[in-house]
């Protein structure tokens, strides 16, 4: 093997790789290192057959940092089509390394490089394979082929043919291809640096500008990137807007100039997506202090503005939900507006009315819907047993107080108070498994989780929803902190500390300045599902610490919680476990504490 300009590696040496960072891409071409790769090998089907000869050049504006060249023993006998064709023969390579020793040394030439081949696909290709039978982990090189550019670059009349042997004539390289690595790689080098002076005419001047340009993007869907010029290098929110100013699309970004510019190269593929750019006048942005306030932001800009081009959370608070009617004999029912005896929401209404449907049978509510004044009794004009199941009339309860236990316990299964319903349904569960009734018990099952996820996932937002303020931080990436101010299942306000600012006058000013939230009487509070379930996710994150909080983040200590992990194998279609370990009786205010990190 052979290697100027950097040290070979002894093979024992495992190299560390790293990825190109975004501000990285935004290098000047002049400034950006090339390692440009050419194989020879024994066929062209990476996997099957494998390589003979490696030869790379690293280069950085124009100038030539090292090369790389070794023949790599394949481990079989080369055809000889192949013989005639590059001229090493089975004899040449019998004593040169094999290929687990001669990757990490490429990989190690080649690292934090953008990769360059002549029919890049080939090459990257046989190394990948390579890796792969190697267990050698392959970096996540940005990779730019020479024949993609030049079909980019020239024009058929002035190259017919994009061979690396034609465009050497057309451009008069200093290294003729010869179908050996180290010089189709030299002569690559030269083609390379000849397209990048055609693009450079064209505007073309770092590396992420070259990867966008590849791609054939409209000239008019390119112009419009213009529009991104003024965004930050920050996180934050993006609102493409229309002729009439009106909101077409909404999303974020942690890098918001580098996200949108995407919208306007070829990186964007979805059709909407272009019929959206080509309906955009200009883009207006909301900078963040960090990704969670964006989240935030964008869906209350959602639903404000309802976008067109949004298919997803348009409408954050229209949803379904299960409430107890307020009559002599309640029964649930789904409604569009939750009451404080509300468990919800559901996305479909289909959905709500099947959980419906299984907590009044396991909670033993009537699902007759005539009204019954106060004084009468339930059983006259509820349907027969053969025609419809109401599950009080089965139970033959016919009074007030005999009917009075089915509410109550639905509103403390709601309250995380008593989780008798799951466990009747368990029960039946297991009869039914006993009885080999696998069909009906696979049902229940379902139905089951269907009802317990339910209730944790309204049981943890009400949780967070019910505290006045909790204050939380967590670990930037790039240093410091990240804060967020919540009440009632609201940011109140959010901000960062960066690295070195002392964090408690951060958190202090935070806290002034967060808005008032009101809360209402409704399970949530008056918040937005979605906004909370975002929050609740963002407070479980690793790293996330609780500066302070109103009172203990807390579930219910009876509440469905203790369910998850049975939910989860009953999603999975695996046999249910062992219910959860029976309990005590706890008082209503006993919890179990959620959310604490060190």
């Amino acid at each position: 093997m052979r290697v100027s300009g950097v040290p070979e590696l002894p093979k024992f040496v495992q190299p560390k790789f790293e990825q190109l960072r975004f501000d990285e891409l935004d290098t000047p071409l002049r400034d950006t290192t090339f390692v440009i790769v050419d194989l020879e090998t024994t066929g062209g089907r990476p996997g099957e057959d494998a390589i003979t000869e490696i030869g790379a050049v690293k280069v950085r504006g124009g100038e030539v940092l090292g090369e790389m060249a070794t023949l790599v023993d394949p481990g079989r006998s080369i055809p000889p089509h192949i013989v005639e064709i590059t001229g090493i023969t089975t004899a040449m390579v019998v004593d040169a390394p094999r290929i687990e020793r001669v990757l990490p040394a490429f990989l190690e030439f080649a690292r934090g490089s953008v990769l360059v081949a002549h029919n890049a696909p080939f090459d990257t290709g046989f190394l990948k394979a390579a890796a792969a039978a190697t267990d050698t982990p392959w970096p996540k090189f940005t990779v730019l082929c020479t024949v993609k550019l030049a079909r980019r670059v020239l024009t058929r009349d002035e190259a017919p043919s994009v061979k690396l042997s034609s465009l050497a004539r057309l451009f008069d390289v200093s290294t003729q291809p010869t179908h050996r690595a180290l010089d189709d790689a030299r002569a690559t080098v030269d083609v390379l640096h000849a397209l990048i002076d055609r693009v450079g005419n064209q505007g073309v001047h770092s590396l992420t500008e070259l990867v966008d340009y590849l791609p054939d993007v409209s000239s008019h869907q390119r112009a419009k990137r213009t529009l991104a010029s003024h965004l930050p290098h920050a996180p934050g929110v993006y609102l493409f807007r229309g002729p009439s100013d009106e909101v077409l699309y909404v999303g974020t970004a942690t890098d918001l100039r580098r996200r949108v510019r995407n919208y306007f190269t070829g990186s964007e593929t979805r059709g909407r997506m272009k019929e959206m750019v080509a309906l955009t006048t200009r883009i207006d942005h909301v900078e963040c202090s960090h990704a969670l306030e964006a989240g935030v932001r964008e869906l209350r800009l959602l639903a404000a503005h309802t976008p067109p081009y949004n298919r997803r959370s348009k409408y954050p608070k229209r949803g379904w939900w299960i409430t107890l009617t307020v009559e002599a004999f309640p029964r649930l029912s789904v409604v569009r507006t939750p009451t404080p005896d509300s468990l919800g929401p559901f996305r479909s209404r289909s959905t709500a009315v099947e959980v419906a449907e299984t907590l009044a049978e396991y909670c033993v509510l009537r699902t007759c819907t005539t009204r019954i004044p106060k004084g009468r009794e339930h059983g006259p004009q509820c349907p027969p047993r053969e025609l419809a199941r109401c599950p009080a009339a089965v139970q033959g309860l016919k009074t007030e107080d005999d009917y009075s236990p089915g509410p109550r316990l639905f509103r403390h299964l709601l309250r995380g108070v008593d989780d008798t319903p799951l466990r009747r349904m368990r029960t039946r569960l297991d009869g039914l498994a006993a009885s080999e009734l696998f069909e009906n018990a696979a049902r229940l099952r379902d139905r089951t989780a269907d009802v317990a996820l339910a209730l944790r996932r309204m049981q943890r937002l009400a949780a967070l929803t019910a505290l006045e303020e909790i204050v939380a931080a967590r670990p930037a990436a790039t240093g410091g902190w990240e804060f967020a101010v919540i009440r009632h299942g609201r940011l109140a306000s959010s901000g960062r500390a960066r690295r070195g600012i002392h964090p408690m006058p951060v958190v202090e000013a935070l806290v002034l300045a967060a808005e008032t939230v009101v809360p209402d009487d409704a399970p949530l509070r008056g918040a937005s599902p979605e906004e909370a379930g975002l929050l609740a996710r963002w407070l479980a994150s690793e790293g996330t610490r609780i500066v302070s909080a109103s009172a203990g983040y807390c579930e219910p200590a009876r509440g469905a919680g203790s369910w998850a992990e049975w939910c989860e194998r009953a999603r999975a279609g695996s046999e249910p476990t062992p219910e959860p370990e029976s309990r005590a009786p706890v008082p209503d205010a006993v919890h179990h504490h959620i959310g604490w990190h060190s």
